[in-house]
């Protein structure tokens, strides 16, 4: 949109990244809240609507001039109900700003593509960056924060932090609320988070877990270079590992929060965890376990050579996975 443009009234936010997808939701709140501080806000998905609900969701409320609604799970919306939402999001509500909420999976293509073409939608993409371009992703973020950073102190940011979005940009956030308006450099960002090992060395566990191997290894020799503690990495293992486990054993038809509670993790982390263990047996889960139990005991004095501890771990773990 251009800079002196209207805000948009209905936003289709598509693609897989979840904070990227949030993210613009809370844009969608933030522009109904512009338009009335005591804005009415609801929430939907879209297996929930029946012809003519949204009707009654875009209609004017009692309590507030300004109303944000967001269809969460737009492939899951009943095919009766497309031309019905086809037919609003040509002529919007002046007073309803509109979400749509679409993972980016081919399922509700021909509604994508019809909500494509009309010009009063704008359509927001939400795709998980590409590695090479990650440290771009730090750049921009530092500069919605109202920051500036050197390209080698995003790289090193990127380096210390790891590749998760929420983190990157929650570092980002912090290093300009500290030092804005001052441009940061690798020495501000050294200074912050060169401690963060730790941080690296879960990277290298989630590429073993996803069966990344060329990437696990990848990272394992930077983190050697970089002198990072071998504890560190097999203590990275050995909780992803008893996470995947302890989801694998946990009692069915729990809620989210409950689940996380559960497993002891956050309840954000959930989404990836289930993904990862669609790979991975007991069988291979125990295997797994084993190799990191005994490269911890060859890191902490066990063995000669702990680097190719760490190596055969890796490896083991990466090919455990799809094992009985």
């Amino acid at each position: 949109m251009a800079a002196d443009s209207a805000p948009s009234l209905v936003r289709l936010i598509i693609g897989p990244a979840e904070f990227l997808a949030e993210r613009a939701v809370a844009d969608v709140v933030a522009t109904a809240a512009a338009m009335d501080p005591d804005h009415d806000r609801t929430e939907v998905n879209g297996a929930e609507l029946a012809p003519g609900a949204l009707i009654e969701l875009t209609s004017p409320s009692l309590f507030s001039q300004a109303r944000a609604v967001v269809i969460r799970q737009l492939p899951e919306l009943d095919d009766k109900m497309h031309d019905e939402l086809v037919s609003y999001a040509e002529s919007p509500s002046p007073d309803v700003v509109l979400g749509l909420v679409h993972p980016g999976s081919t399922k509700g293509k021909k509604l994508v593509d019809r909500l494509r073409k009309l010009s009063s939608v704008e359509e927001i993409r939400c795709d998980e960056p590409k590695p090479w371009e990650l440290t771009r992703f730090v750049t921009a973020e530092t500069r919605r924060h109202g920051g500036s950073i050197e390209s080698d102190a995003a790289e090193f940011l990127l380096a210390a932090v790891g590749h998760d979005l929420r983190a990157l940009s929650a570092a980002t956030h912090q290093l300009v609320s500290d030092f804005a308006p001052q441009r940061i450099t690798i020495d501000i960002v050294r200074r912050y988070y060169a401690g963060r090992s730790e941080v690296r060395s879960f990277d290298i566990a989630n590429a073993a877990i996803e069966g990344r191997v060329a990437d696990a290894m990848e990272q394992l020799r930077w983190a050697l270079t970089h002198r990072v503690a071998s504890v560190l990495v097999t203590s990275a293992f050995a909780s992803g590992l008893r996470s995947l486990a302890r989801l694998q054993s946990a009692p069915h038809g729990l809620r989210d929060n409950d689940l996380a509670r559960e497993i002891g993790v956050p309840a954000f982390r959930l989404k990836n965890l289930r993904s990862q263990l669609r790979s991975w047996s007991a069988g291979g889960l125990a295997r797994a376990i084993e190799a990191v139990a005994a490269a911890d005991v060859s890191v902490k004095g066990g063995a000669g050579d702990p680097d190719h501890a760490l190596e055969r771990m890796v490896l083991t773990v990466a090919y455990s996975r799809n094992r009985r």
